[in-house]
């Protein structure tokens, strides 16, 4: 297919309904996390096993993420995101539905398969149907989309939690996804698929799904014995994987793209460490704001939308001036600044006064937006067309790995500090301290994330 639109495809729906899942997918995820004391309290889940409703999705978005990339070449694009959306809408459902922790926890997993589909194919379907010299202000309006869910999500998933319950989340996730299906099948019959010809490799991608999710499950559990070695055999399943994939005319994976591009190599692992550093603040200090601080869903989400609207503004400009300015530069800068509102972060107490945290946020805001969309736009602009849905679901693989990292390095502080219990007025001085560690694990990961920014070297626009 050509990389522009045809007669079969309306540009401003396409772009309407990609944004509109890059909304709701964010949206989805900070809304649960507000959610979750209330979460909590009805279905008996303590903080430890609250974190696995965050962390199942997660993780299986990042294991099937790679495998749809590389599908959604061969099958089309518009086929991988018209399939996504029925599949995340009918496990968004099943979450609705839920009457148990373990219930919740499984749909949530299923609920990840949907939105690897969709994340492997959005980003690409809409570069594929705008020209390069538009590129970064496309990204800029997905990337904002992105974070106008963020925004929303804590203010409106408070709202409705409080007044309509938790359940109330997923219902209208559910309705959206109706929506997107509709507007996919009406506004964009044309299909991308520039590598329809290339075979699929089935070998390639079980070995990557075993070994990604021995890696990362296995680092969720750290540290019991079961946890090292499912983690170490994970390890050794991607060395293997990697050796197989060298050896594959066609693989799932094109390993070389990392070992020959160099700016796709290093603007993928920033955006693996910037969210292993940073995803993990939104489901902190929730449970910090409503048990510590003893506010209510609604309160807390007031505060913590702070961060993700100072994103939206700030990633829509930045995706503009990254068609002029290199990502190189805008990017390294905006980790140096998140370092700075994780420093902040250490010195939560107690008594810490709103306006502190306010501020707090708003740095973090202003430098997670300046990294993102240059960020994006560094990798997608370093491939050739044939591989920009390897590419995106490449980068969004590095995006939710980091998030399951992220999430597991504070699950497993928690579970250091005060094991399984709920926390309650008798640990909080215990929960205070292994919000610290994170906060410091935290920043000390963002600073190296500096430094692999600035290793990239200068963007070429293909």
């Amino acid at each position: 297919m050509p990389s522009h639109p045809d007669i079969r495809v309306n540009r401003s729906i396409l772009l309407a309904v990609v944004m509109l899942s890059s909304f709701f997918n964010p949206f989805m995820g900070s809304a649960v996390n507000i959610a979750l004391p209330s979460i909590g309290r009805e279905l008996s889940m303590n903080a430890l096993s609250l974190s696995w409703i965050a962390m199942g999705f997660l993780l299986f978005s990042a294991v099937m993420l790679v495998p749809f990339g590389k599908l959604a070449d061969i099958v089309g694009r518009r086929r991988m995101l018209l399939y996504g959306n029925i599949f995340f809408t009918f496990s968004t459902l099943l979450c609705a539905f839920s009457k148990s922790g373990f219930m919740l926890i499984t749909s949530r997993c299923i609920q990840g398969i949907g939105s690897a589909m969709i994340l492997s194919s959005g980003m690409a379907i809409i570069i594929s149907a705008f020209p390069p010299e538009k590129r970064g202000s496309i990204i800029g309006f997905n990337t904002t989309a992105v974070y106008v869910g963020l925004s929303a999500a804590p203010l409106l998933g408070g709202i409705l939690t409080q007044t309509l319950g938790w359940q109330s989340l997923f219902y209208i996730n559910a309705a959206a996804g109706l929506l997107i299906i509709v507007g996919i099948i009406w506004g964009v019959r044309a299909d991308w698929a520039e590598a329809k010809n290339d075979p699929f490799d089935f070998k390639g991608s079980v070995v990557y799904i075993l070994a990604m999710f021995s890696l990362m499950y296995g680092f969720s559990q750290l540290p019991g014995k079961l946890a090292i070695a499912l983690t170490v055999a994970g390890s050794l399943g991607l060395a293997y994987f990697i050796m197989l994939e060298l050896r594959v005319k066609v693989p799932v994976l094109n390993i070389r793209l990392f070992l020959d591009n160099r700016i796709f190599a290093f603007s993928n692992l920033s955006a693996l460490i910037n969210y292993a550093a940073t995803f993990g603040i939104t489901f902190l200090l929730s449970l910090y704001l409503q048990n510590v601080m003893g506010l209510n869903p609604r309160d807390a989400g007031l505060i913590m939308i702070t961060q993700p609207v100072m994103m939206a503004l700030v990633a829509s400009i930045s995706g503009r001036l990254s068609d002029r300015i290199d990502s190189r530069i805008l990017s390294s800068l905006g980790m140096a600044i998140i370092v700075i509102g994780l420093i902040m972060l250490i010195f939560l107490t107690t008594t810490t006064a709103h306006a502190y945290l306010f501020i707090t946020l708003l740095i973090l805001g202003f430098g997670f937006g300046l990294f993102s969309s240059p960020n994006t736009n560094s990798v997608m602009s370093s491939v050739d067309k044939r591989y920009l849905g390897t590419a995106s679901a490449t980068l969004g693989t590095m995006r939710l790995t980091g998030q399951m990292f992220s999430m597991a390095i504070a699950a497993m502080s928690i579970h250091i500090f005060i094991g399984d219990a709920s926390i309650s007025p008798s640990n909080i001085p215990n929960f205070m301290q292994s919000i610290r560690v994170v906060f410091m694990v935290f920043a000390v990961l963002c600073l190296l994330g500096v430094f692999a920014s600035l290793a990239r070297g200068k963007r070429q626009i293909n």
